[in-house]
């Protein structure tokens, strides 16, 4: 007897319903068909383990499962729970008054017959809601995840048994619903740090301001213990607010790398991620055998923040130059490729030299003649070409730190580039994929960033004054757009270049002469 269902493969974000088919015939063994890897393979043993736990047996026949398409490679454990109701059915072991062909079902199966957490359970959800199944079987961890797509009955089940009885008849399980928008904007804003906790440091809370009103990528150059990583983290919550699609559009990565955790839901705050200067090229960006998404694409719609930046091997920093210009990763193997999302701000952080002191107010630095260069030559051009802002992070003094004047809130900050890029928005709307000043092509910096002859001179003056280099133009005029844009002018006026000027600290050839 033949017995059908569906479960699905995760490709990229998104998801493909496969055929589970089960036949029981003359014969005997076992044999998995459709171009499984080993985890699916090993599913006989917990599958047979499971189905003798609750009373029921293995038959000793020929049992054949395909999963189909055959030519498309699966992974994973979690086709457990459809096969063993599919085996169960073929050898009439029970009776399904349900149709299990109008369901997706997912789980991979403990050797108790408990169901386990599986990964990409969203994008699987999407999909099967597109597809017209009537409902979607998983584990109970998963469920207010799925639940997050509306018109599919999530049936959460805690172990095989629990699905076995639901098929039968015998009980009835009450689909997981959940109201997406309530959830969302419940959870919207809601951050455990705040810019009101950050004494001092209001130039350079200004600069992330503007960043973040115009979507630039950062880089600030301190000595240790200045508080660059601490301004970093309270960067998202003064970006404006996620949408409900770019929610969705997060949480699926982060469903398909297996970051949710269990009974996680929407992801509703902009993502922080901060690897370690020794992540491999890979983690960084995305790949492997089976490509999974990388640290740029769990930032996605968020922060990437790389502390240390010459520390990073050069090759992942340059492997990162695409993705910041094309805001995807396209990851290729012999016979097929995947797209992740890696629309995200750049924010990094560095010492000024090895020893972290040039350039400090009160401590010398002990780096020999020409080390300084050296250090600040590992981070290549085209890459520091792609940051707008370069800050000088200056430590704190004691009378700053102690100060009990109150500090803004992340949530007055963040009204204000609200209505920035409010006026972006209206500005680009005849332009499909431009968001932001910080998108802006060079063609279309000349056409928007006009500036009177008086802002000509005081441009042409600083870049001979200073030493800056020709490709700190573009940035200056992008920049003074958005310092404009929050101000809440229609033109850029001198003291907008005058304030640009100031963040192309990098840009000066002497500025480590």
């Amino acid at each position: 007897m033949l017995a059908k269902t569906y479960g699905a493969a995760v490709y990229g974000v998104n998801a493909s319903i496969i055929t589970v088919e089960v036949v029981v015939a003359q014969g005997l063994h076992f044999h998995l068909v459709g171009l499984a890897d080993s985890a699916v393979k090993e599913s006989e043993q917990r599958v047979e383990a499971s189905l003798k736990f609750f009373g029921y047996r293995m038959p000793r026949q020929k049992v054949v499962v395909n999963l189909a398409p055959a030519d498309v490679r699966k992974e994973g454990s979690a086709y457990d729970l459809p096969i063993a109701l599919c085996v169960l059915q073929a050898s009439e072991q029970v009776s399904m008054q349900r149709n299990l062909e109008e369901y997706v079902i997912m789980g991979e199966l403990a050797l108790d017959g408990t169901l386990r957490p599986i990964k990409g359970v969203l994008p699987i959800a999407i999909e099967a809601r597109k597809r017209g199944y009537k409902g979607f079987v998983l584990p109970v961890e998963n469920a207010p995840e799925a639940a997050i797509v509306n018109n599919l009955d999530v049936i959460p089940v805690a172990n095989m048994q629990e699905a076995v009885e639901f098929f039968e008849g015998k009980k009835e399980i009450e689909p997981l619903v959940s109201d997406t928008r309530d959830l969302f904007n419940s959870q919207v804003n809601v951050y455990e740090v705040d810019f009101s906790h950050v004494q001092g440091q209001e130039n350079i809370k200004r600069a992330m301001e503007i960043a973040a009103a115009g979507g630039h990528n950062v880089i600030m150059i301190g000595p240790p213990g200045a508080g660059k990583t601490m301004l970093a983290k309270r960067l998202p919550t003064i970006l404006p607010p996620l949408t409900l699609q770019e929610a969705l559009e997060t949480t699926k990565i982060h469903s398909v790398a297996g970051k949710l955790g269990s009974r996680a839901t929407l992801i509703a705050t902009r993502p922080y991620r901060a690897p370690h200067h020794t992540i491999s090229d890979a983690a960084l960006v995305g790949g492997g055998s089976f490509p999974q998404p990388g640290e740029i694409s769990l930032a996605h719609n968020g922060v990437l923040f790389l502390d240390e930046l010459p520390e990073f091997k050069r090759s992942a920093l340059e492997v990162m130059r695409q993705p910041l210009e094309d805001r995807k990763v396209s990851i290729s193997r012999a016979k097929w490729a995947v797209e992740f999302p890696a629309s995200f701000m750049l924010i990094a952080s560095m010492n000024p030299c090895p020893c972290g002191y040039y350039n400090h107010p009160e401590k010398e630095c002990v780096c020999g003649p020409g080390v300084v260069q050296k250090y600040l030559a590992k981070i290549s051009g085209p890459l520091l070409d792609r940051i707008d802002l370069h800050v000088e992070v200056t430590p704190v003094s004691f009378d700053q730190m102690t100060a009990n004047r109150p500090a803004e809130s992340s949530e007055t900050i963040r009204e204000r580039g609200i209505k920035a890029r409010e006026l972006q928005t209206t500005r680009f709307a005849d332009q499909p994929g431009i968001y932001s000043n910080a998108m802006m092509p060079s063609q279309l910096v000349k056409e928007i960033c006009e500036i009177s002859d008086a802002g000509k001179a005081l441009l042409r003056t600083a870049m001979n004054r200073l030493g800056l280099s020709a490709r700190a133009y573009d940035r200056i005029l992008k920049v003074s757009r958005t310092i404009a844009d929050l101000a809440g002018s229609a033109d850029i006026r001198i003291e907008h270049l005058a304030e640009a000027i100031q963040y192309r600290s990098l840009d000066r050839e002497n500025w480590a002469g």
